[in-house]
């Protein structure tokens, strides 16, 4: 039935918010009547799904191993193997021509369960133990176990509700870890004695601001148990000496409105990452017995056109991940001497993200390296020698030949003369006439950069003709903090505005033509999806909004809903009446008009905690209600899933299938 909500003296009937009660018979019963309506509607195309999901599957190497990575006296490592959806994790001792010992085998914890995911693999310091996580439901709410590695034997702990932050103490018998509460944010750090009852587990602390995250690590110096309080614009930072687990925690630095640090620790001082009077951050030292503010000291300034991302600490190094004009950089500190440099990328457009790199001591750093052209590639980086040993590239089977693609970066200027950057891989050789079908992706939001890298699933457009574009909008971090804060809040719709206008440039430079774009986001992302659809339908022939935050004011202004008020400050609080307003006027759902509309296909994770289920089911039920054209409109929900999709490496390769042969299917392509 309707319901009728009323802020700020205004009213809004919403028709389909019965839709929000899982509970109801009717509900599951519109969903699968939803899902049946998909399997009708593409039922023609599942040859086309096979033959793409064949094609996936054939460029992918199914039995493979990762680069091992050395703890102490052992290599651990993961592998896969053909017809096996998930990974096998394993070790060796001493040299990699040891026998090996499968640590744990997720195929065989996956049995009989339609989702699986793991939350957190630590192996206790003496490599006798094992805590692991497990989500059968795509919740994210995770049960912790542990188990001999010396038996195989698991033990009696089973804990429930646990998230991403898992420690091992020194002793290698006290586990700490955090909780979620009832809108699924993680809010309580416990101590865990093993052999003892989950019930007398210690309460180390609680947060009790709805806004602020709890989260826990530990230092590479294997030192200190770190426990980080962040909401979306200000942090605080405990910690707890690993050998005292039954210790206090000491916080570094009491939470001021708007300011973030977090920390690295080396020998007798910790590295502060800060925001403090530096809007790009800058990186200051202070001594571990007398963390007060007053004794910071800078070690790296503030600049106006360098972010910096993040830092490592080893024993003889200082790593500092910064990024230039879009692109991510590495910056290595010697910690003799002061002197720096930076590591050398031999392409123009590029990404890469560190390893664990679990050694203190070090001179190894090792980091993935990709690019729109260059699979993932492992790469260990000698910091004293300034050299690089690639130890790996993933290998792409089915006759992959990166000679015959060709990426680049273009900008688009948008009406404040602001350039927005876009990355862009096609085939060489493509006609830049406009006529060109063309894939574009965007997201923007919290600051998150996407990043240039390599998809193998992403040849069966490139090798039907598409171009393949990254739009890097404002709310994003591409171009430092700046970039991230011009697309929040009251300044949001830049990212709808940057968004189309990357469009129109690749328009007018020949790359496609109108009605000739797919445009694709997920999350935040399938916001953005919904509100340029609102805006300028006529400029996109077809959309994939996965799992898509659409239905914004009535989403925050539920506190009962999972996430809402750590979101205020990314999105606005609408108690607020000029947050009200301004999110009333772009709310994808709120804004639906009778007009023609691309093509869409919207998908749905019914145990999302991130967006719920509901806001694609509503979006889609009142857009059949108003749209003026018979384009196809399609739900598709997965009853047994989450917010990242299908678990198994297989299964997301069938979703992949199903999404391309939808876009191809909307352009005419069969082949």
């Amino acid at each position: 039935m309707p319901h009728d909500v009323s802020v700020h003296g205004d009213v809004r009937v919403d028709e389909f918010y019965w839709l929000r009660d899982r509970n109801r018979p009717d509900v599951i019963a519109y969903l699968e009547a939803e899902n049946d309506y998909v399997e009708a509607m593409m039922g023609h195309t599942r040859e086309l799904q096979q033959r793409l999901y064949e094609e996936l599957v054939g460029r992918i190497k199914e039995t493979d191993i990762s680069v091992p990575e050395k703890i102490d006296e052992y290599y651990y490592y993961s592998r896969t193997v053909a017809g096996k959806q998930y990974s096998i994790h394993c070790r060796k001792k001493g040299n990699l021509d040891s026998e090996e010992q499968i640590v744990l085998d997720e195929n065989e914890l996956a049995g009989g369960h339609s989702y699986f995911s793991i939350g957190i693999l630590k192996v206790s310091p003496d490599h006798k133990l094992l805590a692991y996580s497990v989500d059968v439901t795509g919740s994210e709410s995770y049960t912790l176990y542990v188990i001999n590695l010396d038996t195989g034997e698991r033990l009696a702990e089973e804990i429930p509700n646990t998230y991403y932050g898992v420690a091992w103490a020194n002793d290698n018998e006290t586990i700490f870890y955090n909780t979620l509460d009832e809108a699924m944010r993680p809010h309580m750090l416990f101590r865990h004695r093993l052999g003892t009852p989950r019930q007398s587990d210690t309460m180390v602390y609680q947060e009790t601001d709805d806004s602020y995250f709890l989260g826990l690590s530990k230092t590479r110096s294997r030192r200190f148990i770190t426990m980080s309080l962040a909401s979306n614009t200000t942090s605080e930072v405990h910690y707890l000496d690993v050998d005292k687990p039954d210790g206090d925690l000491t916080v570094i630095q009491p939470r001021v409105q708007k300011i973030e640090y977090r920390i690295a620790h080396r020998g007798d001082t910790f590295y502060i990452l800060t925001n403090d009077d530096a809007k790009n951050f800058k990186l200051v030292e202070v001594p571990v017995d007398n963390p007060d503010k007053s004794n910071w000291k800078e070690v790296i300034s503030h600049r106006k056109n360098v972010k910096i991302d993040d830092v490592e600490a080893f024993r003889n190094h200082l790593v500092i991940y910064e990024r230039e004009k879009g692109l991510k950089k590495i910056r290595v500190i010697e910690m003799t001497g002061g002197k720096s440099h930076y590591v050398k990328f031999p392409e123009p457009v590029y990404t890469f993200w560190a390893a664990d790199n679990p050694e203190y001591d070090s001179n190894i750093l090792r980091f993935n390296y990709s690019s729109l052209v260059t699979p993932r590639s492992v790469f260990d980086y000698d910091m004293n020698k300034k050299t690089r040993e690639l130890k790996k590239m993933y290998e792409i089977l089915g006759g992959f030949d990166p000679e015959k693609y060709e990426s680049k970066r273009v900008f688009a200027t948008v009406r404040d003369g602001t350039k927005i950057p876009i990355s862009l891989v096609h085939r060489k050789g493509i006609n830049k006439d406009g006529s060109s079908p063309l894939f574009l992706y965007g997201y923007g939001a919290y600051g998150s950069s996407i990043e240039p890298l390599f998809l193998s699933s992403r040849l069966s457009l490139l090798d039907r003709g598409f171009v393949f574009a990254m739009a890097h909008v404002r709310g994003g971090g591409e171009m430092g903090r700046d970039w991230y804060e011009k697309g929040k809040q009251l300044h949001k719709k830049n990212t709808f505005t940057d968004f189309i206008a990357c469009a129109e440039h690749l328009i007018k430079k020949n790359y496609t033509s109108q009605e000739n774009i797919a445009i694709s986001g997920g999350s935040a992302g399938g916001l953005l999806m919904g509100a340029v659809a609102n805006m300028r339908p006529e400029l996109f022939h077809c959309v994939i909004a996965h799992v898509p935050f659409v239905d914004v004011v009535t989403t925050m202004l539920d506190e009962s809903i999972p996430l809402t008020v750590i979101e205020f400050e990314e999105w606005g609080n609408p108690k607020i009446e000029k947050h009200y307003q301004y999110l009333l006027s772009y709310s994808p759902y709120d804004n639906l008009q009778r007009q023609d509309y691309p093509h869409m296909l919207a998908t749905a994770g019914l145990n999302d905690p991130r967006v719920q289920y509901w806001e694609p089911a509503k979006w889609v039920a009142k857009l059949r209600t108003l749209k003026t054209d018979d384009n196809l409109l399609l739900l598709r929900t997965k009853i047994g899933e989450g917010h990242s999709g299908a678990s198994g490496r297989y299964d997301y390769l069938r979703d992949v299938a199903f999404e391309y042969a939808f876009v191809l299917n909307c352009f005419g392509i069969t082949e």
